[in-house]
């Protein structure tokens, strides 16, 4: 369209759209990105990094009492500051943001800061100003979801996290997916009395069942107390400030906070979707096709906002997907299959590939390769923390169909092994494989007898 300002614009600067407006920028498309905020999204502002720089910090206390056993003596106990912590945080998010800001602007892409929303199907509104473009492209992202129920206004949520005052004396953590679980690990690491409250039975529903047994068997090791079928019905502030909690079945708790990991939302409030006549889901995900457009041809969308896969280098990988599609010629489906995930628990979780329910419901003659052990860490160190491998085969053709780890260093060995998935591998080419001794990685490559 010769009468645009812009060949794309992308609305939204995380992580899938900077990786979208770069990679288009870089083929001579001429790109603008809004952001109101700092460039980066959830991920590098509130969610992978500084979460991932809490769970190393709630390490230390641990690791500090495994190497009594090691023979390492401390005149004095170690002692924890958290404005430390918090603020070392924030001074080095700030330096990946300034560095995001430099790679947007090297890329030549025009940057505006501000809040944009649509006005028709080539029109965006940043600031009080119109600008035409050939394709928009929303990347808004997500962000935590507090359902209604009186006294919600007491709860926090993990944006709040990240910058909390004081660290509280307890905490009442409210989910079980794995942003409630890796919150219970960092906050319990760090010294506050934990308690994980959640409505189903077991935690991290959609991961494989052993994995989720033994799992919620070593939080509660770490001292994390696991409160099952149970929901909250109103939060009251008590006068010595604590927060108390009611539940379903009568049942009252305390904690000095009370944080909601309950699920996210699509950040589409402002864009004026209706208006353009772009069509969302119930939870708000915007409606996608394969080739990541909306029911307005000109208007595309990936990423949280779309609600398919929630993980950073997904979003990464439709970015990829939709410039090659749209400046390359190269017309090819994204692909979900066997996509890595861990969670940083403690101990860690690494996955890739079908759980042994989703490989029997898609009807798989399934064989068990199933490892437990203690690590060889903590054969001085005086934990009790086992970790757990297991494999899903297909007996029929010896694929490996799922990889399932909890332990040490999960998942950086996870990713090496989706590899290996996304190649084909076979349980013979694991068995073939030479382990690096003594590892617990060598644990996936020498069972040999199906459980």
């Amino acid at each position: 369209m010769s009468d645009c300002d812009f060949d794309l614009f992308v609305i939204g600067g995380g992580s899938g759209g900077v990786r979208a407006a770069r990679m288009a920028a870089a083929l001579g498309v001429r790109v603008a990105l809004a952001e109101e905020k700092q460039l980066g999204g959830t991920c590098v502002n509130l969610g992978c990094v500084p979460k991932k720089l809490f769970v190393h910090a709630a390490h230390y206390g641990e690791d500090f009492h495994h190497a009594t056993g090691y023979g390492w003596q401390f005149s004095t106990p170690p002692r924890f500051d958290w404005p430390t912590l918090r603020d070392r945080k924030t001074a080095d998010i700030q330096r990946i943001n300034g560095a995001f800001d430099k790679m947007v602007s090297k890329a030549g892409v025009t940057l505006f800061r501000g809040r944009a929303s649509l006005q028709d199907a080539h029109t965006v509104v940043v600031n009080g100003q119109s600008y035409r473009t050939e394709r928009i492209l929303l990347t808004p992202g997500g962000h935590p979801h507090v359902p209604e129920f009186p006294g919600r206004e007491h709860v926090m949520v993990s944006d709040d996290a990240f910058f909390l005052e004081t660290l509280p004396e307890s905490i009442l953590i409210v989910g079980g997916g794995y942003i409630a679980v890796e919150f219970a690990g960092i906050f319990n690491g760090l010294g506050v009395d934990t308690r994980l409250l959640y409505r189903r039975d077991k935690v991290l529903r959609g991961f494989d069942d052993d994995i989720r047994d033994f799992v919620g068997n070593e939080l509660e090791k770490k001292g994390i107390t696991l409160q099952f079928n149970s929901t909250i019905e109103r939060i009251d502030r008590q006068h010595d400030g604590a927060l108390q909690a009611t539940l379903g079945d009568g049942q009252t708790v305390q904690a000095g906070q009370i944080f909601y990991a309950t699920g996210r939302r699509p950040n589409i409030t402002g864009l004026n979707l209706d208006t353009v006549g772009v069509e969302t889901a119930p939870t708000g995900a915007i409606i996608v096709n394969d080739q990541f457009q909306t029911s307005v041809p000109s208007i595309y969308a990936l990423g949280d906002v779309i609600d398919r896969v929630q993980l950073t280098p997904v979003a990464l990988a439709e970015a990829m997907n939709l410039v090659a599609r749209f400046y390359k010629g190269q017309d090819r489906p994204m692909d979900y299959s066997n996509i890595p995930t861990a969670v940083f628990s403690q101990p860690d979780i690494g996955t890739v590939g079908l759980t042994e329910q989703a490989a029997r419901e898609q009807g798989f003659h399934v064989a068990i390769y199933r490892s437990e052990f203690r690590e060889l860490k903590h054969a001085l160190s005086g934990s009790t923390e086992r970790a757990l491998m297991k494999l899903v085969v297909d007996s029929k053709t010896d694929k490996v169909l799922g990889v399932h780890m909890v332990g040490g260093a999960a998942a950086e060995i996870v990713q090496g092994f989706a590899v290996a998935l996304k190649a084909g591998a076979t349980k013979s080419v694991f068995d073939q494989t030479i382990g690096v001794h003594p590892t617990s990685a060598e644990e996936l490559v020498t069972m040999r007898e199906p459980v």
